[in-house]
C-alpha cells in the first residue's frame, strides 16, 4: 500500500459503515484506480471485488450486502450495511435503500447550479448564502439518486429534501439529521433519512431508509 494513502473505517450513528481512503497523488482517474484499488485490499475477509448492476449500482462479488460508493478530488468512500440474502440487490428495497456522495467544502460553484438540483420549496428552505448549506443538499440529492436505483429521477421534482441534515460532528444534535422522499414514476414514495458529516474537507452525506438493515447504532468516530 501507497504510504500517501490513508485508509480507516468507522461506525456511524445511523449505524452504516462507512470506509474512506484520502491522501495519495496523481490525476482524478489514477488516483480512483489506486484508491480502489486499496479499498479492495483492505477486506476483512481477503480481497474485495467490486462489480455494478446494468443500473449502475455497484456490489462486491461473492458477498450479499449493500454498498454505495462515492469519490471526489482527495477521497474516495464506500457505504456497506450488513448482509442481507434475502434482498434484491439490483433493485430499490427499503430494506436495502442507501446511497451515499461526497464533495468538497470549497466548491462555492454549486450555489449557481441551485435552481437546477433544488425545487421552489428547497430553494427557500436553503440559504443561497450559505456554500457549505447547498453542497449538503447537493451531496442529499446525490445520495438519494443513488439509493434510488432508479435512472433518470429528476432532481428536482422526485427526490425530495424535507429537513436538510446538518454536519455539526455532534451526533446529539438532532438537526444532524435530516429527512427526504423519492417519488417514483410508478407515484410510489419511499421515505428516506439523511446523515452528514465532515472528513478531509468535504461534506458526506448518507441517505438510508428507515427501514434498511444496519449494524449495531454507534456513536464513535475511531480513525486508524
Amino acid at each position: 500500500m501507497d504510504n500517501d494513502f490513508i485508509y480507516w473505517r468507522h461506525p456511524t450513528p445511523p449505524g452504516i459503515k462507512v470506509e474512506e481512503v484520502s491522501g495519495g497523488y496523481g490525476n482524478a482517474s489514477v488516483w480512483r484506480e489506486m484508491a480502489m484499488q486499496i479499498y479492495c485490499e483492505n477486506g476483512r475477509d481477503g480481497y474485495r471485488e467490486v462489480g455494478h448492476f446494468s443500473n449502475g449500482a455497484p456490489f462486491l462479488y461473492s458477498e450479499c450486502s449493500r454498498i454505495s460508493v462515492t469519490h471526489t478530488s482527495g477521497l474516495l468512500a464506500v457505504a456497506t450495511l450488513p448482509r442481507t440474502p434475502e434482498a434484491d440487490l439490483g433493485t430499490f428495497s427499503e430494506r436495502t435503500a442507501l446511497g451515499i456522495d461526497a464533495e468538497r467544502l470549497d466548491r462555492a460553484q454549486v450555489v449557481r447550479l441551485r435552481p437546477r438540483f433544488l425545487s421552489e420549496e428547497e430553494l427557500a428552505l436553503v440559504d443561497a448564502e450559505d456554500v457549505a448549506a447547498n453542497i449538503t443538499a447537493w451531496t442529499a440529492k446525490e445520495a438519494l439518486y443513488k439509493a434510488a436505483l432508479t435512472p433518470g429521477l429528476d432532481f428536482r421534482s422526485q427526490l425530495r429534501i424535507i429537513r436538510l441534515p446538518r454536519p455539526s460532528g455532534d451526533v446529539t444534535d438532532p438537526g444532524a439529521f435530516g429527512k427526504a422522499e423519492i417519488i417514483f414514476p410508478s407515484g410510489d414514495k419511499a421515505e428516506m433519512h439523511l446523515y452528514s458529516y465532515l472528513s478531509e474537507g468535504c461534506c458526506v452525506t448518507l441517505a438510508y431508509s428507515p427501514k434498511t438493515a444496519t449494524w449495531k447504532k454507534a456513536t464513535p468516530t475511531d480513525k486508524k
